[in-house]
């Protein structure tokens, strides 16, 4: 049975129908939260105030922000690429910032997530684009996270790779003999990373119990980035 250490939370969930969402939602729940599932795409500039707006007064920001990571080599990487990628990894995230920690920062009392790739921790060929907005994200929630501490709002990030997921790891992907060949190889852990482990990490991070944690980054990636 799990606790309910969210209990009286309402948490706000972006992109509740891809990458970490689903689980997410249903994990929160779990533990006792009031859980916002927004489904809404994050592109335009004012759809991420539009969902907090909607959402009314929120506890918890969980930023699940997702694409398809494109597979190009660094010199044939074309501007849209760059743009299209960032606009769904990268904008939506200082929007998403100033509609949610103004209230937050007023109370005291409140706590930012933002699911994020250990794609930025580890060098990969061929996802420079991909990688380098993935790092634009943990390095805002570093700097983010130092100012926001002061006003006892914590934010940190979940640096994820080899965890299970509809958007990169699909079951067509899973059942590849190449890639569990490659999952034995480059995972220390041997395995994909479950999404409930995932979630009830994210979960714990986003309770009171975690009021330690200051614009931290936690790999979560069954040992990728240390080999």
């Amino acid at each position: 049975m799990p606790s309910a250490m969210l209990q009286g939370k309402r948490v706000l969930i972006t992109q509740a129908d891809a990458f970490m969402g689903p689980v997410l939602c249903e994990v929160f729940a779990a533990h006792g939260a009031t859980v916002i599932a927004s489904r809404q795409p994050l592109i335009d500039p004012a759809a991420p105030a539009q969902a907090v707006a909607s959402a009314g007064e929120i506890d918890v920001l969980v930023a699940n922000l997702a694409l398809p990571a494109p597979s190009t080599e660094a010199t044939e990487v074309s501007e849209q690429e760059w743009r299209d990628t960032f606009a769904a990894l990268v904008d939506p995230l200082p929007r998403l910032f100033r509609a949610v920690l103004p209230k937050m920062i007023e109370r005291r009392s409140g706590r930012i997530l933002v699911m994020g790739s250990a794609a930025a921790l580890r060098g990969m060929k061929r996802y420079s684009t991909y990688s380098a907005a993935r790092g634009a994200q943990l390095a805002y929630v570093q700097s983010v996270g130092i100012e926001a501490a002061a006003h006892n709002v914590q934010v940190n990030a979940i640096a994820q790779n080899f965890v299970d997921n509809p958007t990169y790891f699909p079951p067509e992907v899973q059942a590849n003999p190449r890639f569990q060949e490659r999952l034995k190889r480059e995972v220390p852990l041997g395995r994909l990373v479950g999404a409930r482990e995932d979630a009830e990490f994210a979960a714990y991070l986003c309770s009171d119990p975690a009021s330690c944690f200051v614009g931290q980054v936690f790999p979560v990636c069954g040992g990728w980035v240390a080999r």
